[in-house]
């Protein structure tokens, strides 16, 4: 029989960082489908309707939110996976921390966008 194996350490912080960023992925993909799929069609969204979503501050921080969770949990996900298949050394630290200043800069630039679609520039 297989052994079990993960490189999440069970109970741990960044177990625990993956599994609450699951479930506020889940509530703002069902925020995102209801409001961006049932309430407005995909015909009917325009760059005007997008500025005026993302100049309510509750769907501004909703979405910021949305961006952080999601990097965190893609990224985390995927440099767990390459310690899963047995990455060690100095391919891990170079994957460790390409990772991290791949996520840094599409949060930057994911807010970037975030406040020139509020109408704020930076």
């Amino acid at each position: 029989m297989a052994e079990y194996y993960s490189s999440f350490s069970k109970g741990g912080r960044m177990w625990f960082l993956q599994r609450i960023t699951a479930v506020i992925l889940i509530g703002t993909l069902a925020f995102h489908f209801f409001l961006l799929h049932f309430v407005n069609h995909a015909a009917e969204i325009t760059f005007a309707g997008t500025q005026a979503r993302m100049s309510q501050v509750g769907y501004f921080l909703t979405m910021i939110v949305f961006l952080i969770a999601a990097t965190f949990h893609g990224v985390n996900g995927v440099y767990n996976a390459l310690v899963n298949q047995g990455i060690s050394g100095t391919p891990k630290r170079v994957a460790r921390y390409g990772l991290a200043l791949a996520s840094l800069l599409l949060i930057a630039q994911g807010i970037r966008v975030a406040f020139a679609m509020a109408g704020f520039s930076l």
